[in-house]
């Protein structure tokens, strides 16, 4: 660990995002068609190892029905858009539409005229099971313990809480807070549950029975965390410091492997190998795939921290479109910048490289650049 004297008797550890970090190339090279990006989280398997953020402008049953198609998860945020309107169409084009200084008025507007309908949200859930994809939803902390148990008794297979950042231990002044260890011990689904970014604080999130922590907050290009409350760790130093908290936990749990999944700043195929080789099982990806031209979002981005009630850490992007979901993710890509082909990417780094599986490929030797 290398700290850094700010000044006086302050002093800092010093952390990388991922554009200070690269992957070193190594004495083997390999065959793509010998490489495997396949990953499973419990009981749920998939040929790719990226999964589509809780965001409205990203996930919507149809798009989710596409993503899977593609071998990757696609978790549909229940307290969004698609779990409080019918038909919530003509608003997302409004959302994509609207003149840029009144776009966070209108996200709040939208997010708070209508509440989280119960009936829809379970009618969505059915709607994805029909479709035959592996259903995952994400509920926010402060609604876990009243829309978790709806959501798992409607036949939601896979659970996400997900939050700015999400601690084992909430100290409230009044009221009953939320309890994860318990909570999770008796859902009969695998949970996810994050953000995090330190070691200490995914180790406490381990320790609650989750089948995998989110790791990051403040960098994503979503949300405007470190300008509104100073909160930000870099990305590569965050990822690193969880995996080591991963294998702390497997020796303390005597083998139980809980899943790390890189949430935020991956804005290109190379942050998501990197992501990777930092020590990522999965990567929770948002804005790379709102660049699609059947996103729901039509060209915009937006997570839930914008439309906050009474302070708002994110805002609404323009993207630019760079082609379907399907390029997006599985190719041919017809740009190089990085936006396109995200799984061909991963797998030619990883066959550059030598590497066949992730496993493997989480060993990498890194340099800073």
């Amino acid at each position: 660990m290398v700290e850094v004297v700010i000044g006086g008797t302050k002093s800092a550890r010093r952390g990388y995002s991922f554009d200070q970090v690269a992957i070193a190339p190594q004495r083997r090279t390999r065959d793509a068609s010998e490489v495997s990006t396949a990953w499973n989280i419990d009981a749920y398997k998939f040929d790719t190892p990226l999964i589509a953020a809780p965001m409205d402008s990203v996930v919507s049953p149809q798009s989710a029905v596409t993503i899977s198609r593609n071998g990757a998860l696609a978790v549909l945020n229940l307290e969004g858009l698609w779990g409080r309107y019918e038909d919530p169409t003509l608003y997302l084009r409004e959302i994509a539409h609207v003149e840029p200084e009144q776009a966070t008025s209108l996200l709040q507007r939208l997010y708070s005229d209508k509440p989280v309908d119960v009936e829809l949200i379970k009618n969505r859930i059915a709607q994805l099971k029909e479709s035959g994809i592996t259903v995952s939803v994400a509920v926010s902390p402060q609604r876990t313990a009243e829309l978790a148990p709806i959501a798992a008794s409607s036949g939601a297979e896979i659970l996400v809480i997900r939050g700015t950042t999400v601690s084992a231990e909430h100290v409230a002044a009044s009221g009953e807070p939320l309890n994860l260890k318990s909570f999770i011990h008796e859902m009969d689904i695998p949970v996810i549950v994050g953000g995090c970014s330190t070691a200490q604080a995914a180790l406490h999130l381990m320790r609650t029975g989750a089948a995998g922590v989110l790791v990051g907050f403040g960098g994503g290009s979503s949300h405007t965390t470190a300008e509104v409350l100073g909160v930000r760790v870099p990305m590569a130093t965050a990822i690193a410091d969880v995996a080591s908290a991963r294998r702390d936990y497997l020796d303390e749990s005597g083998g139980r492997y809980v899943h790390v999944i890189a949430d935020g700043s991956m804005g290109n195929s190379g942050d998501i190998v990197k992501a990777f080789a930092c020590g990522a099982d999965a990567a929770m990806i948002g804005s790379v795939l709102s660049r699609g031209t059947d996103s729901p979002g039509g060209g915009t981005h937006w997570g839930s921290e914008a439309w906050h009630a009474t302070l708002p850490r994110g805002e609404r992007h323009q993207m630019k479109q760079v082609g379907s979901l399907d390029q997006i993710l599985n190719g041919p890509a017809t740009t190089g910048d990085g936006t396109m082909n995200l799984v061909g990417a991963l797998r030619k780094a990883m066959a550059t490289t030598g590497y066949s599986d992730l496993k493997e490929f989480q060993r990498i030797e890194m340099i800073v650049s």
